[in-house]
């Protein structure tokens, strides 16, 4: 609609659709994000081992697969936009953590064992470790 809206406004300019994580930048990022999806991915291959239905496990395969590339772009978001060079000269190991958990959530799609999952999980830990501290840590109303 809004596509529509700018070529009636301007109908010889070509309009240009972006993506985003924030159309308004909004500084919100959390880790927590990443794990969500990451924890749907350790638990659906579980359920998968438990069941002997093909069509559930079907399910299982595609549901975790999506889950594991929502992690994979939610640790992004945060390695793109949150994380700032002075967060690199604090935390060397940062670009080679992100590297490894982007490569995890790749792993955890390839495989229906829920360790991929479990992994994954650990270097999100990992980060969620690192971004707490440049915050200064965990607003108090946190739970987990």
């Amino acid at each position: 609609m809004l596509t529509k809206l700018l070529h009636a406004v301007n109908p010889f300019r070509d309009v240009q659709t972006v993506d985003a994580h924030c159309d308004l930048m909004c500084g919100v990022y959390n880790p927590a994000q990443a794990r969500i999806e990451a924890e749907s991915v350790h638990e659906i291959a579980k359920k998968y081992q438990d069941s002997d239905d093909e069509v559930f496990r079907q399910r299982c395969v595609l549901i975790k697969e999506q889950r594991a590339d929502l992690a994979k772009h939610h640790l992004w978001v945060l390695w793109t936009d949150y994380f700032k060079p002075n967060h690199l000269e604090e935390y060397p190991q940062l670009h080679q953590l992100f590297w490894e958990a982007t490569k995890a959530a790749g792993d955890a799609k390839k495989t229906m064992d829920p360790q991929a999952g479990a992994d994954l999980l650990a270097k999100i830990d990992e980060i969620a470790e690192i971004f707490w501290a440049t915050k200064g840590g965990k607003p108090d109303w946190m739970t987990s």
